[in-house]
């Protein structure tokens, strides 16, 4: 009888990691930063957005006012569309952005102001990880935005070393 659990269960979670993306409609009414947006659907009803598949640098970061800036000028105020299939441990809606068809998530790799973030490519379609990946070397090849830099530094490093920063060794 074990062995028949285990099989159902293990059935169930490819079923679940395969179920196909969800949609969600509304209009940003808020811009966190370079990757997270706040929308408000027609219900009423606020839902914070992550961009999946790419990490803009932290607002106290070098770049992290521009990252903000860009995602605002293309987003805020605008009627969206998200696809999305999971939702972070904040409770944040991981998905791609789309504002009449233009996929917002590349956009802000092409502007310089995000990087792919390689932790989670294989979580996109690979149409989309190949896109985002062009558009990061096209970036970095004519210096845009974060890319002007000489070593722009990723935010997920600059995460970590702010933790262990925070918590000296001792």
């Amino acid at each position: 009888m074990k062995k028949y659990s285990l099989a159902a269960l293990a059935l169930l979670a490819v079923l679940v990691c395969d179920a196909p993306a969800a949609t969600l409609a509304g209009r940003v009414v808020g811009v966190s930063d370079g990757d997270s947006v706040t929308v408000l659907t027609a219900e009423n009803r606020q839902f914070k957005i992550r961009l999946s598949g790419i990490d803009a640098p932290e607002k106290k970061q070098p770049f992290g006012a521009f990252a903000k800036q860009t995602l605002a000028r293309q987003l805020f105020g605008q009627p969206v569309m998200i696809q999305w299939s999971k939702t972070d441990r904040y409770g944040r809606i991981l998905g791609k952005v789309e504002v009449d068809g233009v996929d917002a998530n590349l956009e802000q790799v092409r502007e310089g102001s995000a990087w792919v973030y390689m932790q989670y490519l294989r979580e996109l379609p690979i149409e989309d990880r190949n896109l985002y990946l062009e558009a990061e070397r096209h970036a970095k090849a004519e210096r845009r935005g974060l890319w002007r830099d000489e070593q722009p530094e990723p935010p997920w490093q600059w995460r970590r070393d702010k933790r262990s920063h925070s918590h000296p060794r001792g």
